[in-house]
C-alpha cells in the first residue's frame, strides 16, 4: 500500500479546494512503463470507480484500482517545493533502475 505524506496531504486538498472539488479526490493510475518500471499518474475525480481501493488520509481521498495498488507496495506520495520546481512524487518501493542491463532503455 502506499503511504501519504502530510505535506501531500496539505497540498492536494488546497489545490481541490480551490477548484471548488473539496469532495473530490486524487487518483493515481499507471500511466505505462518499460524496462525502468512502472510510471504512474495523478488526477483529481470525483468518486471511486467500482474496483478501486480507496486510501484516506486525514481527510484526503486517494483512489487506487485494484491493478495499481499492487505496484505501489511500499512506496510513498509526497509534495516537494524547492523554490524552482514543485510537485507531487511517489517513490521507495521495489521498482528496477534503469541501467540494470536492460537493453531497451533509451
Amino acid at each position: 500500500m502506499v503511504t501519504i505524506t502530510e505535506k501531500a496531504v496539505e497540498k492536494a486538498k488546497a489545490i481541490l479546494a480551490a477548484e471548488g472539488k473539496d469532495s473530490w479526490g486524487l487518483r493515481i493510475y499507471n500511466a505505462g512503463g518499460g524496462c525502468c518500471g512502472p510510471s504512474y499518474g495523478l488526477d483529481i475525480d470525483e468518486k471511486p470507480l467500482a474496483d478501486d481501493d480507496v486510501i484516506e488520509k486525514d481527510g484526503l481521498k486517494v483512489f487506487v484500482d485494484k491493478s495499481t495498488v499492487q505496484t505501489l507496495a511500499g512506496m510513498q506520495l509526497d509534495y516537494f517545493d524547492d523554490g524552482e520546481k514543485e510537485g507531487f512524487t511517489l517513490s521507495g518501493g521495489a521498482a528496477p533502475s534503469c541501467g540494470s542491463g536492460c537493453s531497451s532503455c533509451g
